[in-house]
């Protein structure tokens, strides 16, 4: 693939010649094939061959046994005695990141993020759509069986310190799979909440296509979130030396209520959670000053989805949590009133030095929803009496985008498998040692830190993989020990999921 900036002179050059034949930039489409674009007809990117990997990234995460259509075929079956301990199944799921152990928290956000995507976007994806379900799939199926058992769910199997003292393939690993969970003895709302909201936005996913499955979903999700409102505590306060500082809960778990209840409300139509939101609103935290959307916070999420409620089903209740959301969008928009988000000198969202991306990747989701949704209502977003409308937030969203694809100082892409150039030495595992096809005999647990600490390539592309990213100075060092800039995360790709498919449709590029 040519680079944005070659991609663009070649475009320059063509304009300048007043070339006849109809002009198809590189990785761009004609704009006359799709009546519905929203931007000008130069693409700087593919973003229907960035959405394919985004989705194919999440078979590299996959624990358990691998069916037989899996595409990631460096990757071999793992953790099939998953729960065994507690004499539970937990086989399945996904690991989160580099490392091999299954965090329910950033799963349960993941199947979320991954559902929303699908449920504000999904009709765009073509061929897509199927893959993408998929993948929720691998993770509800997990979900399920996590939250089998009434009054508790299992939400961690793999000691992390353990895990983390060893550098080997989740297919040789030995370190202690243990299980941890929560109760009514031990509460955990945030997880348990969170969980109730993936599996309420997942039934959504399912419900025309497996109705069976969606009603299951649905009925485990209600079950799950009365478990979570009644019984309140933080799953860090019990299971502090296991779950910390991998995924604390710094937020609290008023915003996982509100979440929730925001998806139950939207999944069900029923009158209770609605109730329970006006009532507990305030409570749970809704007008809070907070604009940090990801597994631990879902305040703004909340609110966006709440919007939607007001704006498209004109109700009067939630008028709030319209004024809240567009309290976040004055946030990012760059000289707006009330501006206070900060940006790279390449333009790129910068949160924090950690996992940065993941927040790029949230924000960038959460502008093209709520565009979508004021366009539905011919609404804009007014920030000290200045409009910014649909247009605006799609515009920054997709700079979002285009920074992660390769449009930025580095000249790099941040997804692993996309464009000329990207990390090679990812903060990943199973993608940094031989794969088992390879090398068949057992890696044990601390030579592989030699792989860890050396300079060379990673042997098996994780295709699709988006990585910390680069500092608040746009700088990328593609070091695999430096994993705030180099680990992968399936909550990093699961809100990209969703914008990729809006802007692969809105160039005609689906």
């Amino acid at each position: 693939m040519a680079s944005p900036v070659t991609c663009f002179a070649s475009v320059l050059l063509l304009i300048a010649l007043a070339a006849t034949a109809p002009l198809l930039p590189c990785n761009a489409f004609p704009f006359h094939q799709n009546p519905y674009l929203h931007h000008p007809h130069f693409a700087a990117h593919n973003y229907r061959d960035a959405l394919t990997k985004s989705i194919l990234f999440f078979e590299g995460q996959r624990s358990g046994r691998l069916p037989p259509n899996q595409r990631m075929t460096w990757r071999r079956d793992s953790g099939l005695s998953d729960g065994s301990d507690m004499h539970v199944d937990l086989v399945g799921g996904y690991y989160d990141a580099g490392d091999n152990v299954k965090f329910g928290f950033p799963m349960a956000f993941t199947a979320t993020m991954l559902s929303w995507s699908v449920i504000e976007f999904g009709g765009l994806m073509q061929g897509e759509l199927q893959n993408a379900k998929e993948a929720i799939r691998w993770a509800t199926d997990y979900l399920l069986k996590a939250t089998a058992h009434p009054d508790t769910i299992y939400v961690q199997v793999g000691d992390a310190n353990r895990d983390h003292s060893c550098w080997e393939r989740p297919e040789d690993m030995d370190t202690p799979r243990s299980v941890f969970k929560i109760d009514k003895n031990s509460p955990g709302t945030e997880v348990a909440a969170e969980t109730a909201a993936a599996l309420a936005a997942a039934s959504l996913v399912f419900r025309r296509t497996d109705r069976a499955y969606s009603a299951f979903l649905l009925n485990r999700a209600i079950r799950v979130f009365e478990f979570a409102d009644k019984y309140r505590g933080s799953y860090s306060d019990h299971l502090k030396q296991f779950v910390c500082p991998f995924y604390c809960s710094y937020s609290g778990y008023q915003d996982e209520l509100l979440w929730g209840a925001a998806w139950l409300h939207r999944a069900t139509r029923i009158p209770t959670y609605l109730s329970y939101i006006q009532r507990n609103g305030q409570v749970l935290g809704a007008d809070e000053a907070d604009y940090t959307f990801g597994w631990d916070n879902k305040h703004v999420g909340a609110r966006i989805l709440l919007s939607k409620a007001f704006l498209v089903q004109r109700m009067q209740s939630l008028q709030d949590y319209k004024i809240h959301a567009d309290n976040f969008i004055c946030s990012l928009v760059p000289g707006a009133p009330f501006s206070q988000a900060q940006y790279t000198p390449g333009g790129l969202l910068f949160k924090m030095s950690d996992s940065n991306m993941q927040y790029v990747t949230s924000t960038s989701f959460l502008l093209l929803t709520y565009a979508k949704y004021l366009k539905s209502a011919n609404m804009v977003v007014s920030c000290g009496g200045v409009p910014i409308t649909a247009k605006k937030l799609r515009t920054i969203a997709k700079k979002q985008v285009d920074y992660i694809l390769g449009s930025n100082p580095m000249r790099m892409s941040y997804m692993v498998g996309y464009g000329p150039r990207y990390p090679l030495r990812i903060h990943h595992r199973g993608s940094s040692l031989p794969s088992v096809a390879v090398h068949p005999q057992k890696i044990q647990c601390s030579s592989g830190f030699s792989v860890m600490n050396s300079q060379s390539p990673n042997p098996n592309l994780l295709v699709g993989a988006l990585v910390g990213g680069p500092d608040q100075g746009d700088r990328f060092q593609d070091q695999r020990s430096d994993y705030a800039q180099s680990e992968p995360a399936t909550y990093i790709n699961a809100p990209l999921v969703g914008a990729l498919a809006y802007l692969a449709h809105s160039f005609g590029q689906l």
